[in-house]
């Protein structure tokens, strides 16, 4: 599959990513987009990503605009030293897919990219090479400096003081930054498994053997929780003393409490339980940070004193206001960040006197569950999900034994209400050979029951 938009950037196999497609891209990036008269770039740790910053960063200086070249940092880092320079920036990443794949997310000074910014980025495509000087590029390292500070400036010394807290490592660029910045905040720090081969974590999906080792740790070295997160670090991975993961949009909620935001947007397959937190508006938008950012933005505009922040089910995190933290202000950053959601309900549940896994169960009672069968391909997968959508027949068919279907929502692939409360959701990726299915429901232990079930049966009818 040619490489290609999604919710989140360009992606496609390495092999598809030619310096030619890559220098074709950045021109028309550089052509379409507001660019503030520099472009700042930065990477993750695939083996790949390297040599194609260095095509984008060429590119760039060929088209006669200075670089500042970041290294290898998180997403949400690059993206705040771009949008506090006033310059776009490109990040090379693949995120959480495998190694064989990459991309590219694209940022104007604003932020990130909207969808409409896609579209003319692809109708710019043939852009001519500039036959000018190259202009200048200049190493960057304090890019991810003024990520750090900004949470040990926010949050301060005591934050986490006497919790112990496990960092696994693996590949994510967010490494040594995430060690850093929680022993800053007082609290004592494992670090695990780190690995200098690249690891591709999906924090929304974690495999059983991952799970397996969370609890493990804990046991082994008295943990408080263990957190990550996945390739480019801009989701998070949080599991509390017993080894069990807070899903993302439960990090989300929490956050969003924590910091005391009045409206809330958040994609369709985030848990439903936000609705019933106390938030003065929570509105559900379609799958990927470019959607929700939209919504943050409608909301500012119609009043831009608005207390909004975004989250996915993945726990990326938005924030669109000014915001107090323990220890000071915290600036908004509208682009999916890991840290913030990490920090917050680790920090709430230490202020409360409380363990994560307490401050949890606090919420209201509904948990979701979430994971991937990879080899379908997208034209598949939307072919499938159009039939259960046209065909009431086929759909009953699929999900025999949930009973009577209570409401169909078509936001963002196909998400079946039952009447029991229960919920699936499925819903093909964009960019990559993959089908998610996401489940809800009342108790844990059903909505992963739900989950897997429903994945089981897509294996069944499309794999192959």
């Amino acid at each position: 599959m040619a490489p290609k938009f999604g919710t989140s950037g360009l992606r496609g196999l390495v092999t598809e990513l030619t310096p030619a497609l890559v220098a074709d891209y950045t021109r028309a990036f550089l052509a379409a987009c507001p660019h503030g008269g520099a472009v700042h770039v930065g990477w993750d740790l695939r083996p790949s990503s390297p040599g194609i910053a260095e095509v984008v960063m060429e590119t760039v200086q060929a088209q006669g605009l200075p670089v500042r070249c970041c290294g290898a940092l998180p997403t949400p880092a690059l993206a705040l030293a771009a949008m506090q320079a006033g310059h776009a920036a490109v990040m090379v990443t693949g995120s959480h897919i495998p190694a064989d794949r990459n991309g590219l997310k694209f940022y104007v000074p604003g932020g990130e990219i909207s969808k409409a910014d896609e579209t003319s980025i692809l109708a710019a495509l043939g852009q001519e090479a500039v036959n000018a000087a190259a202009a200048p590029r200049l190493d960057t390292p304090e890019a991810l400096d003024a990520y750090v500070r900004r949470y040990v400036a926010a949050y301060g010394a005591e934050a986490l003081a006497g919790l112990r807290i496990g960092v696994y490592q693996h590949s994510s660029v967010a490494r040594d930054a995430m060690v850093t910045v929680i022993e800053a905040l007082g609290a004592q720090v494992v670090p695990l498994a780190r690995s200098e081969t690249f690891i591709p974590v999906d924090t929304e999906a974690l495999d059983p053997e991952t799970r397996g080792m969370l609890g493990g740790w804990c046991a082994e070295h008295g943990l408080d929780a263990v957190v990550s997160t996945d390739g480019d670090a801009d989701r998070p991975m949080v599991a509390d003393a017993t080894g069990r993961v807070v899903p993302g949009d439960v990090l989300g909620a929490l956050t969003a409490r924590a910091l005391g935001a009045e409206v809330v947007c958040t994609p369709v397959n985030s848990n439903t339980m936000v609705l019933e937190m106390g938030f003065g508006t929570v509105t559900s938008t379609r799958i990927g940070s470019p959607f929700v950012i939209a919504a943050m933005e409608e909301a500012l505009a119609a009043d831009p004193a608005a207390r909004v922040v975004g989250y996915e089910a993945n726990g990326g995190f938005l924030l669109g206001f000014a915001a107090s933290a323990p220890a000071g202000p915290l600036a908004p950053l509208m682009t999916r960040d890991c840290l913030l959601p990490i920090l917050a309900p680790l920090a709430a549940a230490k202020a409360a006197d409380q363990g994560l896994a307490e401050l949890v169960a606090d919420l209201p009672p509904r948990f979701t569950a979430a994971d991937r069968i990879a080899g379908i391909e997208p034209e598949v997968a939307r072919a499938f999900i159009a039939r259960l959508t046209e065909d009431a027949t086929a759909r009953a068919g699929f999900f025999d034994g949930m009973g009577a279907e209570a409401g169909l929502d078509l936001t963002d692939g196909l998400r079946v209400r039952f009447a029991s409360g229960a919920v699936v959701h499925l819903r093909p990726s964009g960019n990559a050979p993959e089908f998610r299915c996401y489940a809800e429901a009342e108790t844990a232990e059903t909505a992963e029951t739900l989950m897997r079930r429903y994945l089981a049966k897509l294996g069944e009818e499309l794999a192959g």
